[in-house]
């Protein structure tokens, strides 16, 4: 009720302010009548309104017509000033003199204005008489008497006054001006206010003067900055591009200021999500202008400076977006099938051939096939990882085992074509340079015309014999220019006849679709023309033997390569049948001159690309369009014909239908794919491909590297069969998965999660008029060996229950899968649900289903998930225990260290409904206090109280409460995590319920116990995302030690997104920056792919499960997938190297180490939650508390894998050390150190010292020793100190330097026993926390 005052209150205070704002007049007449009452007005008077709503408008018209006489007043007197000027003799009244200032004021305001007209008058009355003049008659005239007369007509008090003369209107400005001089006076005040106004005017106008230059000037900055853009055809860039580059300005401007951070995060800048909306370059100078109008100079020019690098990293994506469609249309290719998979193994054994044949100059610019990241990381050993182990002989090894795993398997095909001993040279491949990133972007390929006997006479030099030969290919059934050309060039053996040369000419444009050699390019933009080439028949290529084409197909050829931009940007973007295939038998036998330069002549192998020719390709506009932005979106429903086709035998179980229909909703999108050793979806070889061939290669090297991995790859009628049927057995599994687990739930009427054994087995004793009893208990007696747990209990839960049906399928005679659809027709037959049974259920697992999508997107927070388990609690009390009043609370196990006298456990209450949170929250239960829960706990079955006013061992939290009040049924439920063990207790009453509803009924019961199923499950996500944290924090740890050179690394966490299309949702959760300072993220930062067009590395690596080293806002970034069980992408760690290509090599073998070893402690995590499965403990530390501390699971592994690579030392690995005489003293202080840790006592006796002391300790007990040691054993005391003091001072470059096998493994153990002493030293002296996952073995 608090929460909904206090909402109510905040609610309140805006509706009043706008009720005020609407009412303007209340706040005036208080104003302006002070505390004059207004009448109230009521609902029974409405004369009242009627009448002050006259008066109001009466006011108002009065107020107008005033306003307009003085407005009309003004206009006159400007039209008498222009007509009659102000006199200017007045102005000398005017001084600065301050002794006369009130006498002036006193005359010019109150007698010289009757004065001086008088004396006027007097003046013109003495004229008219003629009174001074001497010749006439004396005139009887009183001045005097005249000017008296005259004051006193035009007395200002009574008389009318006049037209005021230009000499009167000067003499009151000149008093006004005069006023003005008298401090503390009105118009003194008014007249500083003018000047201040004026001045303030003045200043205003600069500033706007100033501002407007500077707007002129930035928005000619912007003008210049968006040239460096890559526009479209239309001239424009998507909006959502340059929204995102301006707001990740403070991610990657570290000098950004607060304020503009702060700023930035208040505009509340929302990023369109379509690429299709584009400005051009007005709209971009108003819309940036816009954005950083108040920004300081210094500010804005970091912005321009950011903007550039935006718009380098965005030519870097059109770039790769070609390539990436590139390599799709080249899976499209390959995939015979089309299942959707390629074979891994071939394809890393074709990408090592196409290494190895490359030149040196072009293999700079790969990625070495073998090794990481195109090798995976658990594909080596700990061992190949050492610095001291070569590279190449490891990756040698793991190619040749790629090699040997493809040819074998199928015989008698050649899959992969042997590696020819000639190397390419130099100039065989993209001309002998390794072309930067913007000619690499290039589309067009340049070609220059080359001599033709120069050129003869280099192909005799480098491959005798052979003369060159012109192949071109292309797709049919593309349409005028959007049709692609690809042309390849061969070196052939040039002794051939002419009749074979004659047999081989023939017109290709009558060959069907998907023939190869048909060529089709436009001539000025208007013709196409087609062109017969020499195709090699088979008897030509057995004899390596062609005929020398004509020498004008060369120009002709190079003008068919320089293909137009609609021609590329139209590149094969339809998939799967659209394309003509090419099939197996229409291959040609793969040569290794297949590997050729396609844009020059054989003489000239080190050409360069002239200015003027990358000039003009760099001038072919944007399509617009970014193909592969989403290849899962995009390519989602190729190969799933195949994975869906046994929707179509669903039909024989209609009443399951709707169920399975739920059960799919609810499962999360399919968006990502999964990593598997064996096969490459269409994400994955796109995203290996572009990892190979990195961020310089030319657009002639990729058509070679595509046209060769096209060539090589073949597939066998067998292999292809075989890779169906794998497809269509997983298409299989997932049904029957489905399947049963609708079966489940149709079972399950009250959402429990468990079916009764016995119940199951008694329906199931009538199948086949009950002639299969044995095989049922066969069957039983499997299950009991799989799940003990459950058996002996008597239940079923979901897994259970389909390895009970499929294990009595087993015992079936005939097809297996035919007897688990008998099995499942006659159990859906078995029982009978009525249409609201059925939404009942139905609603209830939705309820169940909110809990666990609330801990898959809570951030590895409990939060979350407490509210979805109570928001269910109610909503079932609401619907189906007609508004009962429940109270429920979760109490977790916890470890009594601070009094093990009242028990070795005690409840504590982390959670409960709002209404009881003042009595229970925070409360603990210890075994020696009253209470039932213990015995749920201890007996592992839920305990039911109908009433607990007649039971005397009840503990009530609120003891306020009235003996005649504790009235009511109390529950408790066990809480078992996977391997049956309890953790916790959920408890109910309805104590709060006064009346006959106060009961629990058995379906409710049922469902509570499936709301404690779901919330478990839901509590180990959260542990299993705080564990996987924990690990990740101290890799990092170990990390930041061992390399360095790493300038940032932030860890992201994937959860299921609530939007389908998307799939997933990226949190981040730790950064660490170059000094290894972490920041843990409380309130996580959510990524939005639309608001990162520019760091779609992220999301691409979340996609492929692949490893991603790109570049992005100027520095070195590689994206590494943390993948969970299935494959699929949990976390993902961002890691920069900033400026630097690449680590140090030393660096780089830890960084690899460090990823190797937390996949591994992340698998060990995910296995520990698994239902059937029992986590390994390897140290002793591992058991303390019962529960796990994933902090060494790190270190465990480490020192798991450094035992291995010991044991495999015999004592002759350390015959270069005992060589030594004087050993370096790195060497000696690692041997030293070693021999400390076991014999502490041995500091600085000979055994240390002396060094031919130490070599005789350097043999098989020593390795023996290492192997079986357990640094957190309690027996064992290590001093850390001693250990210290040896190898402080030795660093790991210089043990990788030094190169000594033995010596590193040494070092590096050493290392990983203390931080594990460290760990364990920590471990007993702070307590165990809250959520620690342990519990009571039943």
């Amino acid at each position: 009720m608090a929460a909904q005052s206090e909402a109510a209150a905040q609610i309140a205070g805006p509706m009043h302010a706008t009720a005020g704002a609407k009412n303007g007049t209340d706040p005036e007449m208080k104003r302006n009548h002070g505390d004059d009452k207004i009448p109230c007005l009521s609902n029974d008077a409405p004369w009242k309104k009627c009448f002050y709503e006259k008066v109001q408008q009466r006011c108002l018209s009065l107020q107008k017509t005033k306003v307009k006489i003085h407005h009309a007043q003004k206009v006159k007197e400007e039209k008498i000033k222009k007509r009659e000027p102000c006199d200017l003799l007045p102005r000398e009244w005017f001084s600065e003199e301050k002794e006369s200032l009130d006498t002036r004021i006193y005359l010019l305001d109150k007698l010289l204005p009757t004065l001086i007209p008088g004396v006027e008058n007097l003046l013109m009355e003495v004229e008219r008489k003629n009174v001074l003049v001497p010749d006439e008659e004396s005139i009887k005239f009183n001045p005097i008497n005249f000017l008296g007369e005259y004051l006193k007509r035009h007395d200002p008090q009574h008389g009318v006054p006049t037209k005021p003369s230009p000499y009167l209107r000067g003499m009151k400005m000149v008093l006004e001006e005069l006023k003005a001089q008298v401090p503390g006076a009105a118009l003194e005040r008014l007249a500083r206010m003018k000047a201040e106004a004026k001045s303030k005017r003045k200043e205003r106008e600069q500033v706007e003067n100033t501002k407007s230059e500077m707007k002129e000037m930035r928005k000619e900055q912007l003008e210049i900055q968006f040239k460096k853009w890559r526009v479209d055809v239309s001239g424009r860039v998507p909006l959502a591009l340059v929204q995102s580059a301006l707001k990740s300005l403070p991610d990657f401007v570290p000098s950004t200021p607060e304020e503009v951070r702060e700023a930035i995060y208040e505009s509340n800048l929302e990023i369109v999500d379509t690429l299709e909306k584009k400005v051009n370059i007005d709209e971009f100078k108003e819309y940036v202008h816009s954005f950083s109008e108040h920004f300081s100079n210094d500010i804005f020019q970091e912005i321009l400076k950011h903007l550039c690098q935006c718009a380098e990293d965005f030519e870097r994506t059109i770039r790769h977006d070609m390539w990436r469609q590139m390599f799709a249309d080249l899976f499209l290719d390959c995939d015979y099938g089309k299942v959707g998979l390629l074979d891994r193994k071939k394809v890393l054994a074709l990408l090592v051939e196409f290494y190895d044949r490359s030149p040196v100059l072009a293999k700079s610019g790969f990625c070495n096939p073998r090794e990481w990241p195109i090798i995976e990381l658990q594909e080596f050993e700990l061992a190949d990882l050492s610095g001291c182990h070569d590279d190449q002989k490891v990756g040698e090894e793991l190619s040749e085992k790629l090699v040997v795993s493809q040819t074998g398997g199928s015989e008698g095909e050649d899959n992969v074509p042997a590696v020819k001993s000639t190397d390419l040279e130099v100039g065989d491949l993209d001309g002998g340079t390794i072309q930067s990133e913007k000619s690499g972007f290039q589309e067009g390929i340049i070609t220059e015309s080359q001599d033709e006997s120069s050129g003869a006479d280099r192909q005799e030099e480098d491959f005798p014999g052979s003369a060159p030969t012109e192949y071109s290919h292309s797709r049919d059934g593309e349409p005028g220019p959007e049709k692609h050309v690809e042309e390849e060039e061969f070196s052939l053996d040039r002794e051939s006849n002419p009749e074979t040369k004659r047999e081989e000419d023939y017109h290709v444009s009558d060959r069907e679709p998907g023939s190869e050699g048909q060529v089709s390019q436009e001539d000025n933009g208007t013709e196409e023309t087609t062109e017969t080439i020499a195709e090699p028949t088979p008897e030509a290529t057995e004899d390596k033997a062609v005929a020398d084409m004509d020498p004008t197909q060369d120009a002709s050829a190079a003008e068919v390569l320089g293909e137009t931009p609609s021609r590329k940007e139209s590149f094969s973007r339809q998939h799967g049948g659209e394309f003509g295939q090419q099939t197996s038998s229409e291959t040609r036998p793969l040569d290794e001159d297949l590997l050729q330069d396609q844009d020059k002549g054989p003489a000239c192998s080190d050409r360069q690309d002239s200015p003027a020719e990358a000039g003009q390709e760099f001038e072919v506009p944007w399509s617009g369009d970014l193909l592969t932005y989403d290849l899962s979106g995009r390519y989602s429903s190729y190969g799933a014909k195949i994975s869906e086709d046994w929707k179509c035998d669903n039909t024989k179980f209609p009443d399951l239908q709707p169920i399975m229909a739920e059960i799919q909703n609810r499962l999360a999108s399919c968006a990502r794919s999964a990593f598997d050793e064996s096969c490459l979806s269409l994400p994955r070889f796109v995203q290996l491909l572009e990892t190979f061939v990195g961020e310089d290669v030319s657009l002639p090297t990729l058509k070679k590297l595509t046209a060769f991995i096209k060539e090589g790859y073949k597939q066998t009628e067998e292999e292809k069969t075989e890779k169906l049927e794998k497809v269509h057995h997983t298409s299989l599994l997932a049904q029957r998965k489905l399947l049963l687990e609708a079966l489940f739930e149709k079972w399950d009427k009250n959402a429990s999660g468990l079916l009764e054994l016995e119940e199951v087995i008694a329906v199931l004793s009538t199948f086949n008029g009950g002639m299969e009893k044995e095989a049922l208990e066969n069957a039983k007696k499997h299950l009991c060996s799989r799940h003990p747990q459950l058996s002996q209990m008597g239940k079923l839960s979901s897994k259970a229950f389909q390895t009970f049906l499929e294990l009595v399928a087993s015992e079936l005679t005939g097809n297996e899968d035919e007897a688990i659809d008998n099995l499942v027709e006659f159990l859906t037959r078995s029982v009978k649900r009525s249409h609201t049974e059925c939404v009942q259920s139905l609603t209830r697992r939705k309820w169940l289903h909110s809990i666990q999508q609330a801990a898959e997107t809570s951030q590895a927070s409990m939060e979350p998930v407490y509210k979805a388990v109570f928001k269910a609690i109610s909503q079932d009390a609401e619907t189906r225990g007609d508004n009962k009043k429940i109270s429920a609370y979760i109490a977790l196990l916890e470890e009594n260290k601070l009094s093990p006298e009242r028990g070795q456990f005690f409840l504590h209450y982390v959670a409960c409904t709002a209404d009881d949170a003042p009595y229970v929250l925070n409360q603990i239960l210890y075994r020696d206090m009253k209470g039932v829960s213990f015995t749920a706990v201890e007996e592992g079955k839920p305990v039911y109280i109908s009433r607990v006013q007649h039971h005397e061992n009840i503990h009530f939290w609120n003891g306020d409460r009235p003996v005649t009040e504790r009235i009511g049924a109390f529950l408790v439920l066990p809480l078992h995590d996977a391997h049956w063990r309890v953790f916790g207790i959920m408890g109910f009453d309805t104590l709060q319920e006064q009346s006959e509803k106060a009961f629990i009924q058995t379906h409710e019961i049922n469902f509570y116990q499936g709301v404690s199923r779901a919330f478990s499950k839901a509590y180990h996500h959260i542990c299993t995302m705080e564990n996987i944290l924990q690990m990740t924090v101290t890799a990092l740890d170990w990390l930041y030690s061992w390399a360095p050179s790493i300038h940032t690394v932030t860890v992201y966490l994937v959860e299921p997104g609530e939007d389908k299309t998307c799939g997933y949702t990226v949190h981040k959760m730790i950064t660490t920056d170059n000094t290894g300072h972490k920041e843990i993220h409380n309130s996580p930062v959510l990524l939005l792919r639309k608001d990162n067009i520019l760091r779609d590395f992220l999301f691409k690596c979340i996609n492929s499960s692949e490893v991603i080293c790109t570049s992005a806002y100027g520095e070195h970034h590689i994206a590494v997938p943390l993948r969970d069980l299935s494959g699929q992408v949990l976390g993902l760690y961002d890691i920069s190297i900033g400026h630097n290509q690449e680590l140090p090599p030393h660096e780089q073998k830890n960084l690899q180490k460090m990823l190797k070893i937390a996949q591994a402690a992340c698998f060990e995590i995910l296995k520990m939650y698994l239902e059937g499965t029992e986590p390994s403990y390897v140290l002793e530390a591992e058991h303390i508390g019962n529960w796990r501390n994933a902090g060494i699971l790190f270190h465990r592994f480490m020192l798991q894998d450094l035992r291995e690579c010991i044991q495999k030392l015999n004592p002759e690995s350390f015959a270069e050390i005992r060589s030594c005489v004087e050993p370096p003293a790195l060497v000696h202080n690692i041997v030293k150190a070693v021999l400390l840790l076991f014999h502490p006592d041995w500091k600085g006796s000979e055994e240390t010292e002396d060094w031919s002391q130490c070599i005789l300790k350097l043999d098989d007990n020593l390795i023996q020793e290492i192997y079986c040691f357990d640094p957190t054993a309690a027996s064992v005391q290590i001093q850390a100190e001693l250990l210290l003091d040896c190898i402080t001072g030795v660093s790991r470059a210089a043990v990788w330097q030094h190169g000594s096998v033995p010596a590193e493994y040494l070092y590096h153990w050493v290392h990983t026993c203390l931080a594990l002493a460290e760990i364990t030293r920590s471990l007993h002296s702070k307590k165990a926390p809250s959520q620690a996952p342990f519990g009571i073995q039943l």
